[in-house]
């Protein structure tokens, strides 16, 4: 095959990191095969962040409704039709999947729908790709990066039957348009609780069950606590420190059998058992790496675990040429960092080739906003309290509530609170918290001047538009030195 036909570049996976990559290298001036062996999107645009968060929109406005409505003089009683809600949500991905497809075409990229599988080559002669599918064809490429995501973890002894046990993909699908009169989550982790918010809106009595002492351990615990409030309103139950045993279908739902997580594997049999029944259980505890079938042993090209091992600051892996992002490498498992990755293995495939205007570059995770889309939402970027303390940081932290800011009272968003931390030696800003109307993005000014170094005296003395809800950055930054002008005034400098 002459080097005319052959591509620069052949992305497998079209999830937020593939299909980024595929464009930002026809971009600079690749010829790009872009492989999906499903739809277009991935994961992300099909059955993960787009359509829960098109339900979370839907879910959201009914809420607010309900709580502030008369407020606003919508006095009328409304009906919610959770079908109607779904209806919209594939709409949603529609639009976007299709506006992909576009942009794949503008680009000039040619889309494949098939499993690929690098089948031989090397870096100098270029990699041979099989196509196994609606296409089916084997293609050559100069570059490959693997960016084939996750799927939800399965466990056999939990009998997922995608009918009543469910996993995340299943409660997305296009054709689920039911509201479970109760509904078990197993995992109260992010996806968890955004389930659970969901459905508890549209009217589900939610039951949580999460192995770890907390929900969503990862974040602050008072952002944890606020959460818990909110949910206790909505009615559901969260039980922690929980093992699952079995789930077993009954005779029109299905029936969790657990134990404390305190007990030992070999201490099952006289551990007390406690027991859950519901209509439908949606199993919500992580996500596997999908690296199989893509031929690497082909290369002695390692994974542990699913996770496919890559240098990670260029993201090649032991194989010159063949590169890996996203969730793939059992990195940091967010959209946003596949793209980023994206981002770093074009730039590294294409100067690798000599032939483009590009230099080589590395990935940079110092700086990594996560989001929660529960009611409040949730944001937070940088390291938490504890973290801080324990890395040894002699830490100020600021605290400033929604319900003394003016544009939250306008809206009717007053519960939640943002919480900056900084290093007292430098001001600089080492993480934040926040929970509350659009938390994500708030964190996203703080990330930002996170990465570019700003103190959090910078970050005070910018000024801010008024009435804003990004005013809680900026108290948040002041009320670091005690000087937060709408919050009940402390001694400057007092900070535990």
């Amino acid at each position: 095959m002459s080097d005319s036909e052959m591509y620069d570049l052949a992305v497998i996976g079209s999830g937020p990191g593939g299909y980024h990559s595929a464009i930002r290298a026809a971009q600079y001036g690749a010829k790009v095969a872009l492989i999906e062996k499903d739809k277009l999107g991935g994961t992300c645009l099909n059955w993960g962040c787009i359509p829960a968060k098109a339900l979370y929109a839907s879910a959201e406005l009914i809420q607010k409704l309900r709580e502030t409505g008369a407020d606003h003089g919508i006095i009328s009683d409304f009906k919610v039709d959770f079908a109607k809600a779904v209806e919209r949500k594939n709409k949603v991905v529609k639009e976007l999947t299709d506006g992909i497809a576009t942009l794949e075409n503008r680009w000039k990229n040619d889309v494949f729908i098939g499993h690929g599988k690098i089948l031989s080559g090397n870096a100098e002669e270029g990699f041979a790709v099989s196509i196994e599918g609606k296409d089916k064809e084997i293609i050559k490429a100069k570059r490959v990066i693997i960016a084939t995501g996750s799927t939800p973890v399965m466990i056999r002894s939990f009998n997922i039957d995608h009918d009543r046990i469910l996993t995340s993909d299943d409660i997305l699908d296009p054709d689920f348009k039911n509201v479970p009169k109760r509904l078990l989550i197993i995992g109260a982790g992010v996806a968890g609780c955004e389930f659970a918010n969901i459905f508890a809106i549209f009217g589900s009595k939610v039951i949580m069950l999460e192995y770890l002492p907390s929900p969503i351990a990862t974040e602050e615990p008072m952002i944890v606590k606020e959460l818990q409030k909110k949910f206790k309103d909505l009615e559901i139950e969260i039980h922690v420190s929980q093992n699952v045993l079995s789930i077993d279908k009954t005779g029109s739902g299905v029936k969790v059998t657990t134990y404390s997580a305190d007990f030992q594997r070999d201490q099952i049999d006289s551990a007390e058992k406690s027991y859950f029944e519901a209509d439908y259980c949606l199993i919500s505890i992580g996500r596997a790496k999908e690296s199989g079938e893509l031929g690497l042993e082909n290369f002695g090209i390692e994974s542990m675990r699913g996770a496919i091992k890559v240098d990670h600051k260029t993201l090649e892996t032991s194989e010159k040429g063949i590169y890996a992002i996203g969730d793939v490498t059992g990195g940091i498992m967010l959209a946003h960092v596949a793209r980023h990755e994206g981002n770093v293995a074009v730039a590294n495939a294409l100067a690798s080739l000599g032939a483009f205007p590009i230099k080589k570059r590395y990935t940079d995770y110092t700086v990594v906003p996560a989001t929660i889309f529960t009611s409040p939402n949730i944001g937070s970027v940088g390291i938490r309290r504890k973290q801080a303390k324990d890395m040894g940081y002699d830490v100020l932290f600021g605290r400033f509530p929604y319900e003394a800011l003016g544009k939250a009272k306008c809206i009717g968003e007053e519960r939640g609170f943002i919480l900056i931390l900084a290093d007292k030696k430098t001001n600089m800003i080492i993480g934040a918290s926040c929970i509350g109307a659009e938390a994500p993005e708030l964190i996203s000014e703080i990330a930002l001047a996170m990465r570019h170094g700003l103190t959090v005296h910078q970050v005070a003395e910018t000024i801010h538009s008024h009435p804003t809800l990004s005013e809680m950055v900026l108290e948040g930054m002041e009320d670091v030195f005690g000087m937060a002008i709408h919050k009940k005034s402390r001694p400057i400098g007092l900070n535990d």
